[in-house]
């Protein structure tokens, strides 16, 4: 892949959070901006991205995490048209990589400098998102996603949601087995907050 991410097939731990909507705000930390007029933005972007993804604990030993990408092989930009369901993929950064660049310009947003993606460490203890905004484009983590209250209480309110419209019963089922996955490695209500 042009981005540097090569792409390891059906290695995604049955422990990875479904998705991260919710959190709270005292969990973001490392928040980088580039603007746009920064003559060298794309590099600066791909420096503040891995700074972070390195320092955050995104990456492991092993230059593995998951990224969230459609079920179908589409362009981003594709991908929002046919309101594909997302899912996480485990991928491995690459010695050579350009994620902001090429990998922007292709399914990580919708054109070189102007990301859109979400990332998650394999343990869950980090997520990683990418936008762009009015100035610039931006990279902040979330620390502990599948800690947060927000968090469960977004998935389980989707959960409902998608079930009385018979909506995408695969993401049910699989936000369905986390959560009780999740009950029996913590029986109380919810998870003691590690932040």
């Amino acid at each position: 892949m042009r981005a540097g991410l090569k792409v390891i097939p059906d290695a995604v731990p049955g422990s990875a959070i479904p998705r991260v909507l919710g959190y709270e705000r005292e969990r973001v930390f490392g928040f980088c901006l580039v603007e746009y007029e920064d003559p060298r933005f794309v590099e600066r972007l791909n420096k503040a991205w891995y700074d972070l993804a390195a320092s955050s604990g995104l990456i492991d030993e092993n230059r593995e995490f998951l990224l969230m990408l459609p079920r179908g092989t589409w362009t981003a930009a594709e991908a929002r048209r046919r309101r594909t369901m997302y899912v996480w993929h485990r991928v491995r950064l690459l010695e050579q990589w350009d994620i902001m660049g090429a990998g922007a310009a292709t399914f990580l947003g919708i054109h070189a400098g102007h990301p859109g993606f979400a990332m998650l460490a394999l343990d869950n203890s980090v997520w990683l998102l990418a936008d762009t905004y009015e100035a610039g484009a931006a990279v902040y983590a979330v620390r502990d996603p599948a800690g947060s209250p927000g968090v469960l209480r977004e998935l389980k309110w989707e959960l409902e949601w998608l079930a009385r419209k018979d909506q995408d019963r695969e993401f049910r089922r699989d936000v369905s087995l986390w959560l009780e996955s999740r009950q029996q490695h913590y029986p109380s209500h919810d998870r003691p907050d590690k932040s």
